[in-house]
């Protein structure tokens, strides 16, 4: 469905000033419903322009929408753009297919809340009642667009019963738009009346201003122009017919022509148009089905694309890369044929230029094409413009280009067809796009065009300008064809040619009868009573009688309001049916209805429905459309009570936009959630009045204690070989309350100054670290005091001897903020000595001369002293780092210790002061923002599962788990959510399957991809307040964190909890939801899986372990001796056959159980999950990224297509009933059997096997993990077993797939004008089938063309990368690229990635392609690290400007 909204009009339109007749029908709709019948061209829209503008005024009207019905999809856009135009009000163009976007409620909800008029085909609207997402109540007024089909079941009809149900003072104003309103001239009166009836409205026309009527709507002149009839033989035709060139019987039925259908064709182009057209019919239809019988398909096509890509010479980008595949003889032959006649008859240049014999002829024409070109001639004015009516689409199709090679028509007539969509997929005439009709009316109204063949599409509605000539170049079938096709001539001048074949009495009287009756008719509009029959005329299609009428039921679901009627329930079955998914050799499984007035309905046992459900015999009726219509109703309203349809009468969600889940629960709308969230994330440090010491002990010896207002876990920590440990809190001791505060903030803010940061802090410190008395966990207050006592450090060095050589700090009293170890004291060396060789000074004639010259280059004159002994030190560098190793971590660290300059210094003694403080506690302050750290991990991981009601996860997976990326901590949860994925897949997978035992796979695929889309998971992370509870913060403390917040509340208040802000992308949310699922299936399994996802609200049936869930007893059943092998190579051993049997069952095969399409659902995700542990625990120390690399590599269809050839056989086990599809999977087998293991992994991508191999290996594994009574790990051992080879050439080293690759090559090299522009290789094709790659606006790769467009995605991509690499090429991407490396566009349009969006859709532009790039370019590298240098950092450098003193004592 396509939802155009309103867009800005450039320029403002004419001022609309009514006519009289306008405002003479606008009062009349005022006053109440009517229908008014105006001729075509007198401005029936501009009429109701004014009544939408009236309605949109009135109070009653507040909180309802204007809806403009049309019957035909271009009339949508035209009436659209027309109200938009000349109104402000908002307005939403709706049409298309319902199939996609009926589903998703809350955009209809959103759209329906920002817009005033909604103006869309009647089948849409009809849709939206029936499934309850708006009601006729909320609607104030109702537009119907040529109203006259307001009748039996068309869909204006269906909506005007669901207006009758409404009650009277609810139902919105009706107004009907019509140049004819009855079809049936033998009984206008009770046509009428039956218009009247089922609009509720009064048929009128204009009285008071008639005259005015007729001056802009004259009649044209009525002409017959009668010709003889076509003569038996076209003698003068120069060229043995095509029909006699061939023999249809010797052709492969594989071609699948329905020979019968061009036969009547063709014979009906030969009567009405000549052997010319008879034949350029059959021409362009064969060679259109000959042309897609021959394009590759399978094998034979991968095989030449492989042959042309991935060969050394490569190809000629500049050729089309459709392959062809080896064709039978015959229909080789057909093919040379054709093109025998191709020039002759598709030539477009001048007659003059081919050979005699085949120049245009007249007498290749009938007379009645002859009469209609001599009236174009004589009609035939500078300013011309016609249009020629038929009946049939290929007709028009086909006198469209006779009429072009018509000499005397050269250069004055310039003609194109305008044909309906049709439903036929190839062949001449099969319908026309609404894109490529809009530009045919576009080019006649500009004059590109001045002559439209056109079939009775163009008859009504469509915006025309009038007509100098209307030719109905077939009879006339009825009044409103003959009166809407006469409104095109609307000029005063114009004429009206109706075409009889002389003899054709009936004819001529039909078309008498029309013109006698019009007149009268008209008179009717006003004068006629309304009576209360409803019998409708006979047109040819079966009355509904009055007793049927009154027996017809509704449904209403109570709990919803949608609605069930007869006319609405073959639609929805159609609909049902539509979702199954079906290989491009199955064609799409329909409902089929037999019998006569008892209809007995047939679903498509690709429904997995008990048989009993699958028939339905409805009741005896008075016609075969209305017991049609019965057994319909009935068969949904069966289904709804099976919960096949839901409450909202819909077969399935949208995996995008719902307010509830799949299980009823209401989801949290979080569409307002901004890309970068602010929230309080919750940490233990704070000050109370009460404060809690916890003891750290190094190596078992106890060091010091942590000091904060809450009481902490214990932890452990190891590091450079040491074990931290911090113990059990107990209440602080005060003595003297205030000053021992004082003296726990002043001690640790002179420490941090000395060992962490010396940036100021700007509120009080949260927490402290202190020394301890001896064995007592209590603050030792003496020996803080004494150490604070020389701040600065000690000038007395008198006390220091070598025992405390490397035991001591001190401070460079000209450098502040550089903390030293003493290292030895140099006697030997005094500031007048010359330094070593290598030193840092070793540039200098003596240390006095550098000590001189460094600080007077500062603006500083030193005093420095001639003699005395100099200090040699090491620089002890601030730690600012606070990160550490996780023992549950094994992946790559994020983190790298810089390189430290291993030259000491030499400072004379006068520079020096030592610093009292014991080694033990300094060296602990070196790794305190890694305790601190630590603790907080664990005390937030275990404070999140008592809040979110998580089971016993091991601490260091659920750290990991909360871990955001963007900390650096030297882990994340990348690893985990990958992991956590799958097993999410998994288990919404189990669940739904269970849950709807009575969808099919396309339901149950709709209903996942909306369980585990983002949107899902980001809902049920705010409803539980996730983002409380991660980790996110940098780990580079050059600004200590550890501090009181503004915003906590005073000490008074007893507060022990902080809420910190931080700033954490909305994305981190989904990705932790994921990560705790793969958290708790590392710890305790898919039990605990099941418990943590049933405590998060996501979408796995509760907690209770599958096997007591959903296990029963196998019953005793036959196993056929077909799979004995199977099970033998399986070592698994089937309890339930029946399983065994469905798995190997394709829904072409008649059978009495289901196919094996829900299973294969299922096993989808069981391999998934099984291959992707496997590479967990195999490579600790791949990305994320290189996961899911090698995990998409070892799961996708070529791969186990693969496995079930080589390794199962299961090619000849499956049962199918497909002809074409045997054959397709008899040509690959040779393929996937010759080719290795490692190949098929590693060029996937250029093999495109049936999928239906691929599909019994998935169902193979469902059906095992159900007959095991859910056993994961039975299950996965037998799939490791069949996948052995595969999953052994798995490595996390594999090159992405083409797409990937040439995204992350390009965004290495920092290219971002990148795109794939996707197109159709034939006009006729319904979806897209070739790639160019486009690098900087050149065609670097393709077209490539291929039967499934992944397939020419990655060739194309290969191409281009490899194009692109070669230095030597004119298109190698350091000739083409000038980007900069910044990517601010891409970088802007990452934000899309946490939504469920089309990846398809946005490779398509450069942007779109950027952005992908970068994403898929860290899920496999990792994210950008901040690399901002160390402001307190003094390692590399002894030149640095000396840091202000110590300020706070």
């Amino acid at each position: 469905m396509t939802v155009t909204p309103a867009s800005p009009v450039a320029t403002s339109p004419p001022l609309f000033i009514p006519r009289g007749y306008q405002e003479e029908i606008f009062r009349k709709a005022q006053d109440g419903n009517i229908i008014a019948a105006l001729d075509t061209g007198s401005g029936k829209t501009y009429i109701s322009m004014l009544l939408i503008k009236w309605i949109a005024t009135l109070e009653s009207s507040r909180g309802k929408l204007i809806v403009f019905l049309v019957p035909k999809v271009p009339l949508v856009e035209q009436q659209g753009n027309f109200i938009e135009r000349h109104t402000s009000l908002r307005v939403a163009q709706i049409h298309g297919g319902v199939a996609v976007n009926i589903l998703d409620r809350s955009k209809w909800k959103g759209l329906f809340a920002k817009t005033d008029v909604l103006v869309m085909t009647a089948q849409i609207f009809l849709n939206i009642l029936t499934h309850s997402h708006w009601s006729l109540k909320k609607v104030s007024l109702i537009i119907i667009d040529e109203c006259h089909h307001t009748r039996k079941n068309h869909p204006y009809n269906g909506v005007m019963k669901e207006y009758f149900q409404c009650h009277a003072f609810s139902r919105p104003k009706i107004f009907g738009m019509t140049a004819s309103p009855t079809w049936n001239t033998r009984n206008p009166e009770e046509a009428l009346a039956t218009l009247e009836k089922n609009m509720d409205a009064k048929v009128i026309t204009v009285k008071q201003h008639a005259e005015e009527l007729l001056e802009h709507s004259p009649k044209p002149i009525e002409v017959i122009r009668q010709y003889p009839p076509p003569p038996e033989k076209f003698l003068e035709y120069p060229f043995p017919s095509i029909w006699s060139r061939f023999d249809r019987e010797i052709l492969p039925r594989e071609l699948d022509i329905p020979w019968s259908k061009l036969q009547m064709r063709y014979d009906v182009a030969w009567h009405s148009l000549g052997p010319f057209a008879a034949e350029l019919y059959l021409h362009s239809d064969l060679r259109a089905r000959i042309s897609q019988s021959m394009n590759a398909t399978d094998a034979n096509e991968m095989e030449i694309l492989r042959l042309k890509f991935l060969s050394v010479d490569g190809i000629d980008d500049a050729a089309p890369t459709q392959a062809v595949k080896p064709v039978a003889p015959e229909v080789r032959d057909l093919g040379d044929l054709l093109e025998e006649y191709h020039h002759f008859l598709q030539f477009e240049y001048d007659e003059e230029d081919l050979p005699g014999p085949w120049a245009f002829n007249m007498d290749w024409c009938t007379p009645k094409v002859q009469v209609l070109i001599e009236t174009l001639l004589a009609h035939h004015t500078p300013a011309f413009q016609g249009i020629v009516f038929v009946e049939q689409r290929h007709i028009a199709t086909c006198l469209a280009r006779l009429l072009s090679r018509v000499p005397q028509l050269k250069g004055i007539i310039k003609c194109a067809e305008c044909v309906g969509h049709g439903n036929d997929t190839t062949g001449t005439g099969t319908g026309m796009r609404n894109n490529k009709q809009r530009d045919i009316v576009r080019d006649f109204r500009s004059g590109l065009v001045n002559l439209l063949i056109a079939t009775p599409v163009a008859e009504e509605g469509l915006d025309f300008p009038a007509c100098d000539l209307v030719v109905r170049f077939d009879s006339i079938q009825h009044m409103v064809g003959y009166v809407q096709s006469r409104g095109r001539a609307r000029h005063k001048s114009s004429t009206f040619v109706i075409m009889v074949q002389e003899g054709n009495t009936p004819d001529i009287t039909r078309y008498k009868t029309f013109l006698e009756s019009e007149p009268e008719i008209k008179q009717l509009y006003q004068a006629m009573v309304l009576d209360t029959t409803d019998t409708e005329e006979n047109d040819g299609v079966e009355e509904v009688s009055v007793t049927d009428l009154a027996a017809r039921e509704r449904f209403i679901v109570p709990s919803t309001g949608a609605i069930l009627s007869y006319n609405t329930a073959i639609g929805l079955l159609g609909h049902l049916c539509s979702l199954i998914p079906c290989d491009s050799f199955t064609s799409s499984p329909q409902p089929k209805y037999e019998g006569d007035f008892i209809s007995t309905l047939r679903l498509p046992n690709a429904l997995p429905l008990p048989s009993e459900q699958l028939l339905y015999v409805g009741p005896q009726k008075h016609s075969k459309k209305e017991a049609k219509r019965a057994v319909a109703f009935m068969a949904v309203k069966a289904l709804h009570a099976l919960n096949v349809f839901d409450d909202y009468l819909l077969p399935t969600r949208s995996a995008k936009e719902h307010s509830d889940d799949v299980d009823g629960r209401v989801l949290k709308d979080v569409s307002s959630v901004p890309e970068l969230m602010t929230v309080t994330v919750r940490d233990p440090w704070t000050l109370g009045q009460q404060l809690w010491t916890h003891p750290i002990s190094c190596d078992g010896h106890q060091v010091a204690a942590i000091v904060t207002g809450s009481l902490l876990p214990p932890v452990e920590l190891a590091w450079d070989g040491h074990a931290l440990r911090t113990h059990e809190g107990e209440l602080v001791q005060f003595d003297d309350e205030r000053r021992e505060r004082a003296l726990l903030q002043d001690y640790t803010d002179l420490a941090l100054w000395w060992f962490v940061s010396s940036r100021p802090r700007a509120t009080p410190l949260s927490c402290y670290c202190v020394p301890t008395r001896p064995n007592s966990s209590q603050p030792d207050f003496e020996a803080m005091e004494r150490q604070l006592e020389y701040p600065h450090g000690n000038y007395d060095w008198s006390g220091i001897n070598e025992g405390d050589y490397d035991h001591v700090l001190f401070m460079n009293n000209k450098e502040h903020g550089r903390p030293y170890l003493i290292h030895t004291i140099r006697h030997d060396l005094t500031p007048m000595s010359k330094p070593p060789e290598g030193s840092r000074e070793s540039d200098y004639d003596t240390f006095w001369d550098y000590f001189r010259w460094k600080f007077i280059r500062r603006g500083v004159i030193p005093e420095v002293p001639q003699g005395g002994p100099l200090i040699e030190a090491y620089h002890f560098p601030r730690q600012t780092s606070s990160a550490y190793h996780l023992t549950s971590f094994d992946g790559p660290a994020d983190f790298v210790v810089p390189p430290v300059d291993p030259r000491p210094f030499y400072l004379p003694f006068s520079f020096c002061r030592w610093f009292s403080m014991p080694e033990d506690m300094f060296r602990l302050y070196h790794l305190l923002p890694r305790i601190l750290h630590r603790v907080s991990d664990v005390w937030r991981a275990r404070n999140a599962r008592f809040e979110l009601g998580l089971p016993p996860i091991v601490d260091d997976l659920l750290i990991e788990a909360f871990t955001l990326p963007s900390a650096g901590a030297g882990f994340s949860n990348q690893r985990l959510e990958t992991l956590g994925d799958a097993v999410l897949k998994l288990c919404t997978s189990v669940h739904l399957f269970n849950r709807f035992p009575y969808r099919h796979e396309g339901q149950l695929d709709a209903l996942r991809r909306s369980s585990i889309s983002n949107r899902t998971l980001l809902a049920r992370a705010k409803d539980n307040g996730l983002e409380h509870h991660l980790s996110g913060e940098k780990q580079n403390l050059k600004t200590w964190r550890f501090v009181v917040s503004e915003e906590s509340p005073s000490l008074d208040g007893g507060h022990t909890d902080r809420h910190a802000h931080r700033l954490m992308a909305r994305r981190s949310l989904q990705d932790c939801m994921e990560a705790s699922l793969g958290a708790s299936y590392l710890t305790g399994g898919l039990p605990m899986v099941l418990q943590t996802g049933t405590a998060l609200g996501l979408n796995f049936g509760g907690a209770v372990p599958w096997p007591l869930r959903y296990s029963r007893p196998p019953n005793p059943a036959y196993m056929s001796p077909l799979f004995y092998d199977l099970q033998t190579t399986l070592d698994y051993e089937f309890n339930r056959p029946e399983l065994l049997l469905e798995a190997m069952t394709h829904p072409s095969f008649p059978s009495t159980g289901t196919s094996y399409q829900r299973l294969e659902f299922l096993g989808d995700a069981v391999i998934d999950l099984v291959v992707m542990t496997y590479l967990h625990k195999k490579f600790p120390r791949a990305t994320s990224g290189q996961l899911s690399c090698a995990r998409s590599r070892g799961v996708c269809a070529p791969v186990l297509a693969s496995v079930a050839v080589r390794r199962l056989g299961l090619h000849k086990l499956i049962l199918v009933n497909n002809a074409q599809l045997s054959m397709a999977i008899d040509k690959y087998v040779p393929v996937l059997e010759s080719i290795s293991s490692k190949d098929i992994v590693l060029q996937s991508w250029a093999h495109d096997p049936p999928k239906a191999i691929s599909d019994v290996m998935e169902s193979l594994v469902a059906a095992i993990l159900i007959d095991s009574a859910y056993n994961l790990d039975k299950t996965a051992v037998v799939v490791e077993l069949i996948m052995e080879d595969i999953l052994d050439v798995l490595s996390p080293d594999l090159r992405p797939d083409p797409v990937s690759e040439l995204m992350v090559w390009t965004a290495q090299s920092g290219c971002h004008r990148v795109y794939l522009q996707k197109s159709r290789s034939r006009s006729e094709s319904k979806q897209n089938d070739t790639v160019c790659v486009i690098v900087h606006d050149i065609t670097v790769a393709g077209p490539v063309t291929a039967s499934n467009l992944s397939v020419a995605r990655a060739f194309a991509s290969e191409r281009a990368r490899v194009v692109l690499q070669d230095d030597k090429s004119e298109k190698s991407l350091v000739r083409l690229c000038d980007c900069a490396c910044a990517l601010k566009d891409a970088e802007s349009a990452s934000a899309l990635f946490d939504e469920d969006i089309d990846e398809l859709a946005f490779e398509e532009t450069e942007t779109g392609f950027a952005a992908l790039a970068q994403r898929k370019l860290e899920d496999l590298f990792g994210p950008a690290q901040d690399d901002e240098p160390d402001a307190d950092d003094e390692v590399d450098s002894l030149f640095d400007e000396p840091r202000d003193d110590y300020m706070c004592l």
